[in-house]
């Protein structure tokens, strides 16, 4: 697949630019269509407010989605515009890289083309969750390294630790990757002599970082606990389990034959780096990343986009190694014109428990008017649910529903606080009813449901103690 091949009297590198256009097009038609997921209404409650540290991920997520609102409004479209539009410029930036990480004939559209044939790209291009960032910037620090090597100057290795920097403000997964690329340099003794360049971009990267750090600091180290604390879970007794649905999760988000392109381009390059060939090098390890996902494995499950951070450093390994990529692009572009099909206008008949999609995205307005005709009826002056996610997405989705937090992870935020005397409890329908502490629940007073199969059961909720304070959550009018 090269540049230089025409087709229909036009290069083939035209023809494909042009197309990774037209897909940022539809993922940007289907952006403004498809409903919000929760977390995407979580993330949008942090985007009204800013902090320099939530609880669950650094703040970058939360900043893209201020900046694509204050543009472009508090809609779906202008929470997730900037996935689309990034996922394009981070084509080129690893297009650009692999003139130089991956230069074999046609390396450069390879690579952009298998990246965005991943089902990771695909579903996350037209969503906004921290890894739409953080991939972002990992392609700007790849291409950033390789103007490193074709100029052979130090001084771009300040570009490297501001733009590993940012993804580690976008996920804390962006640390595995800049840890990868430190290995490179102690592993690569050509570039020892560029020691204090590195001290320096260092440094910069971790200022880049440090208001996340104090923000930690002075709130117990809360998100460097949720997140570090995973590490310590050891079950070796389903480590055969945990590493099956690695395995699966990766197949499926990379899709298969991409997955077998990744495969063989690590392979090879790991050969090619036993003579510490540079750019191969570089590439075996920024894979190290996975060796961490394998051991967590022994001990919990590994969500299948944990090891999305690799994705831009094994497209180049896949382009590297001269693969044949067109049937993989092929299946990869089916699969996902199937989820996109699928999202939209659902021509399969698959239950709640089958179609995800569905589940994250649909019935939250039915939900949101049951829970506001029973308001009417009792008057009840605040609505909580005893999942974040549904706070989230009713605060989005719930045209004005006064929406409240009780749980801990809501005092982590900036927000305002309020008596409470009373509300609606919403609480999924066959789960296990968790009355929260200085609570109690009334009789059930509604049932709704979203979806076929997907039901909430309404509760009148009130404090023990007569009234007590809330967090107000901001809700889009």
């Amino acid at each position: 697949m090269s540049g230089a091949e025409r087709r229909g009297g036009l290069p083939v590198g035209v023809l494909l630019w042009g197309a990774l256009v037209g897909v940022t097009l539809l993922r940007l038609a289907i952006a403004a269509t498809l409903p919000l997921t929760p977390d995407e209404a979580y993330y949008w409650i942090w985007s009204r407010n800013l902090q320099t540290g939530y609880l669950d991920h650094p703040p970058m997520v939360a900043l893209w989605i201020r900046a694509g609102t204050a543009i472009a409004g508090q809609t779906a479209f202008g929470v997730r515009w900037l996935g689309p539009v990034s996922a394009l410029a981070g084509s080129w930036l690893i297009a650009r890289a692999a003139q130089i990480l991956a230069p074999v004939q046609g390396g450069a559209l390879r690579s952009a083309v298998l990246l965005n044939a991943t089902l990771m790209v695909g579903l996350g291009a037209m969503t906004m969750t921290p890894d739409t960032p953080l991939l972002f910037f990992v392609a700007a620090a790849i291409w950033s390294v390789a103007q490193l090597l074709r100029r052979d100057d130090a001084r771009w290795w300040l570009a490297v630790g501001a733009c590993f920097g940012l993804a580690c403000e976008s996920k804390y997964t962006g640390f595995l990757a800049a840890a990868g690329c430190v290995v490179w340099w102690l592993g690569t003794r050509r570039l020892w002599k560029q020691g204090a360049w590195v001290v320096a971009g260092g440094i910069v990267g971790g200022l880049v970082v440090l208001p996340t750090l104090l923000w930690n600091a002075h709130h117990h180290w809360a998100s460097f606990a949720k997140q570090g604390g995973r590490a310590t879970d050891w079950h070796p007794a389903r480590a055969a389990q945990f590493l099956g649905e690695l395995l699966g999760g990766q197949i499926a988000l990379a899709t298969p034959l991409v997955f077998v392109l990744f495969l063989g381009g690590l392979w090879q390059a790991a050969r090619y780096a036993r003579s510490r060939e540079t750019s191969r090098f570089l590439i075996v390890c920024a894979g190290l990343p996975m060796a961490v996902f394998v051991q967590h494995a022994f001990g919990d499950r590994v969500q299948p986009n944990w090891p999305a951070v690799t994705y831009p450093f094994l497209v180049l390994a896949a382009a590297a190694s001269g693969q044949k990529v067109r049937a993989a692009c092929v299946v990869g572009g089916v699969m996902t014109t199937v989820v996109y099909a699928q999202a939209l206008f659902s021509p399969l008949p698959l239950t709640a428990h089958q179609d995800v999609i569905a589940r994250q995205t649909r019935g939250w307005d039915l939900l949101a008017r049951d829970i506001q005709a029973l308001r009417s009826r009792d008057s009840g002056s605040f609505v909580v649910a005893d999942d974040y996610a549904v706070t989230s997405a009713l605060a989005f989705h719930g045209a004005g529903l006064p929406m409240a937090g009780i749980e801990p992870r809501w005092g982590l935020l900036s927000l305002p606080m309020q008596a409470g005397a009373g509300g609606i409890f919403v609480i999924r329908a066959g789960g296990r009813v968790t009355v929260p502490v200085g609570w109690k629940l009334g009789q059930l007073k509604g049932h709704s449901c979203r979806m076929p199969g997907l039901c909430y059961d309404l509760y009148p909720l009130t404090p023990e103690a007569g009234v007590t304070t809330i967090w107000r959550i901001p809700t889009r009018a």
